[in-house]
C-alpha cells in the first residue's frame, strides 16, 4: 500500500468543543475551510492538537463526518484513534473508514508503561482491523513510549502500516535520527516529523512529511515553507522559518496546544477553550498571541 498519502504537509486543526465535550460544527468548519482554501497536502484531525484523548467515541465520529463533509475529496483526511483499550482503537479505527476517511494515525496511549510486544501487538491489531493505510504516532512526551528503529522495522512490514510520524529534533541532530530508521525500513516507508520549531531542518534533512501543529491554524505559511524544502530552497526555508520564529518561542513557552486556542479565538474562527481541565492562556499571554499573530507577514 501506498505511503505517498502521508508526505507533505499534514495540518493539525484543534477540534473546538464546548464545556460538555461537543464538538463545534460552525468552529471546526471554518478551521477546515482555511486548509481547503490553502490546499494542503493532508489534513491531521483528532491529533494531539485536536483533542482526540478528550472526545467520547461518538463525538469523534462526528468531527471526521463534519471533516468529510468539508474538507475537499482532493484533499485526503487522516484520523487519530489513539485509545487505551485495543478494542476501541478498533472501533474508532472502523469508525473512521465507515466515514471516509484516507488514512489513520496511531498512538500507543497508555496508563500502564507498555512494553515493545505489546506496542506491536496492539498496532499490528488495530492495522488489521481496516483496510486504511496507518501511520506510527511516535510521541514520547505524551504517552512515555518511545519506538526504536528495531521496532518501527518490525511494524514496517505489517500490512497497512505504511509510515512514521517521529518527533523532530534541532537540525544538527536530525542525521543521528534519520539514519537508523533509514537503514532499517524500506525504502518507500514515510518517514515524517512533527515538531513545529524543528521542522525546518527535518525537512530539509528528507522528512517526508510536516504533522504541523500551524499548519492547522496558518496553512499558508506552513505550505510554502514544507514545499520550499521539497524544492531544495534553504534561504527560503530559512526566511520563513526565521518569521516564524515569534510564534515558535510562544509554543515552547506556553504550548502549541494552548497558542493553538488562543490563535483560533483571536482570528475569530471559534470562542471554544481548552477541555478542562487544561486552562486557557492568561489575558497577557493571549494578547502576545495575538499580537504575534498581527504582525505575522509571510
Amino acid at each position: 500500500m501506498s505511503a505517498s498519502l502521508f508526505h507533505g504537509l499534514s495540518a493539525f486543526p484543534i477540534t473546538p468543543a464546548d464545556e460538555a465535550g461537543h464538538v463545534e460544527e460552525s468552529g471546526l468548519t471554518l478551521l477546515l475551510d482555511r486548509l481547503n482554501a490553502a490546499k494542503v497536502d493532508s489534513v491531521g484531525l483528532l491529533g494531539s492538537t485536536g483533542t482526540y484523548a478528550y472526545l467520547s467515541r461518538a463525538e469523534r465520529l462526528r468531527a471526521v463526518e463534519i471533516a468529510i463533509g468539508t474538507v475537499e475529496a482532493t484533499i485526503p483526511v487522516i484520523v487519530g484513534v489513539g485509545a487505551l483499550r485495543t478494542d476501541d482503537a478498533i472501533d474508532l479505527a472502523r469508525d473512521a473508514e465507515k466515514a471516509g476517511a484516507s488514512g489513520l494515525l496511531l498512538a500507543p496511549v497508555s496508563y500502564t508503561p507498555l512494553g515493545d510486544e505489546e506496542v506491536f501487538q496492539h498496532f499490528a491489531t488495530v492495522a488489521g482491523s481496516t483496510e486504511l493505510p496507518l501511520c506510527i504516532y511516535n510521541n514520547p512526551s505524551t504517552t512515555h513510549f518511545s519506538f526504536s528503529p528495531t521496532l518501527v522495522a518490525r511494524l514496517s512490514a505489517v500490512q497497512n502500516i505504511v509510515a512514521l510520524k517521529n518527533p523532530a529534533v534541532p537540525a544538527a541532530e536530525i542525521e543521528t535520527v534519520l539514519a537508523p530508521l533509514r537503514s532499517a525500513l524500506p525504502e518507500d516507508f514515510a518517514i515524517g516529523f512533527s515538531g513545529d520549531w524543528n521542522a525546518a531542518g527535518a525537512l530539509l534533512a528528507g522528512g517526508k512529511a510536516w504533522y504541523s501543529v500551524i499548519g492547522g491554524l496558518l496553512p499558508v505559511p506552513a505550505l510554502a515553507l514544507t514545499q520550499a524544502a521539497q524544492a531544495g530552497d534553504r534561504a527560503e526555508v530559512a526566511r520563513i522559518d526565521g518569521l516564524l520564529q515569534p510564534l515558535w518561542s510562544l509554543f515552547k513557552e506556553l504550548s502549541s496546544f494552548r497558542v493553538m486556542y488562543a490563535g483560533a479565538n483571536h482570528l475569530g474562527l471559534t470562542q471554544m477553550q481548552p477541555p478542562r481541565p487544561i486552562l486557557p492562556l492568561s489575558a497577557a499571554d493571549q494578547r502576545r498571541v495575538a499580537e504575534v499573530l498581527e504582525h505575522l507577514v509571510v
